[in-house]
């Protein structure tokens, strides 16, 4: 393929309700769409990264600037393009990897629907159908809590995952598990927020039958975790630490893990996601998909992802209406805690006009 041009545009995406986390509390999504196009097709990619840099040193005014100024001219210097050669050419730029994942998945996207091929069988998917859980914030109260979980348990979705940080993890496990019983599928997330002095507080978790315990630690600490993994019966799963497979294969040489979260925009995009989900395949790590509060477009490409073999756990393959009264797609509906992975050519969906004008809130053109 021959690159045209392309799209930059931000959306601003209210969320049903306040999401909140160790890091903070979202009401909106703020998020930059990539649409590339090329002499033969265009397509469609979300950047993650949030508006402020605290899940990762990533944030959106950010990766706006790297793709206008530096991402984007170099794929425009080449004569032929396509999705394989996409991180090659950006190899020279350190980082950015949600940028650059935005990017590659617009071009995959050209690519697959150029030659008809959906993105779930071209990555190796093995079912049509994926299993969903849901990924609960941290609320006010208990009783709040124990009301939204009936009420996910209720829409049908086969795992819970509550968000944690100190002073907000035994009590409400303890309360879920009393509520529901221990044959709901529960994990438990602390984004970063604990250190390794915390594991005798961490460990007091085991009792709660937990499928895992992820990210307890700060990314950078592999080893953290290989020694809290000694004393936490709970396995524990790396999201932040997780980069590409090449970390992905030190952490679990490690021990740090035995279990792995496999977000594509963390990682650098699609192509490098289905490498982490082939090492860990390789060592016998089950892996499961991460969200990030994707549209539409961004939750086709992880349900596609979640189809591969490996994916062995329900994942943040959450329905659109979890956050979103109005997608810029047509909506994913949960049916049996299931989502139907996109058959059509490329990530399988395209975005509504109407509906995606009422969100943007800039767009701008870089032609080649």
């Amino acid at each position: 393929m021959t690159l045209v041009g392309v799209e930059l545009r931000r959306i601003a995406m209210p969320l049903v309700s306040p999401f909140r986390t160790s890091f903070g509390t979202q009401t909106t999504r703020d998020i930059v769409l990539v649409r590339a196009v090329t002499d033969q097709a265009e397509g469609w990619g979300e950047c993650v990264a949030m508006t402020d840099p605290r899940y990762s040193a990533e944030y959106v005014d950010g990766a706006v600037d790297v793709l206008s100024r530096f991402l984007v001219p170099a794929l425009a210097a080449r004569d032929t393009l396509d999705a394989v050669s996409v991180a090659p050419a950006l190899a020279g730029f350190k980082g950015h990897r949600m940028a650059k994942a935005a990017l590659e998945t617009a071009v995959l996207d050209a690519e697959l629907r150029a030659l008809g091929r959906p993105l779930a069988r071209e990555l190796g998917a093995v079912r049509d159908r994926v299993p969903c859980g849901v990924s609960v914030g941290i609320t006010d109260s208990i009783g709040e809590l124990l009301d939204t979980v009936d009420g996910y348990l209720d829409a049908g979705y086969l795992r819970i995952k509550l968000k944690i940080q100190p002073g907000w993890d035994v009590e409400p496990v303890r309360a879920v598990r009393e509520r529901f019983g221990d044959e709901v599928l529960l994990q438990v997330d602390a984004n970063t927020a604990y250190t390794v002095a915390d594991g005798r507080r961490l460990a007091a978790l085991d009792p709660f039958g937990l499928l895992l315990i992820e990210q307890p630690l700060d990314e950078e600490d592999v080893l953290g975790h290989a020694e809290l993994a000694k004393t936490v019966r709970t396995p524990i799963c790396l999201d932040e630490s997780i980069t590409s497979a090449r970390a992905a294969a030190a952490a679990i040489r490690l021990g740090a893990c035995a279990i792995v979260n496999i977000k594509p925009g963390r990682v650098g995009g699609y192509l490098e996601a289905r490498r982490v989900h082939d090492v860990c395949v390789a060592h016998g790590v089950p892996v499961w998909c991460g969200g990030m509060l994707e549209s539409g477009l961004g939750r086709a490409a992880n349900v596609a992802l979640a189809a591969l073999p490996g994916f062995t756990l329900p994942g943040d393959t959450s329905a659109s209406d979890r956050y979103y009264r109005t997608d810029i797609t047509d909506p994913f509906v949960l049916d049996g805690g299931h989502l139907a992975v996109p058959a059509g050519p490329g990530i399988g969906v395209e975005p509504l006009p109407d509906e995606l004008a009422a969100v943007t809130t800039e767009s701008r053109w870089l032609r080649r």
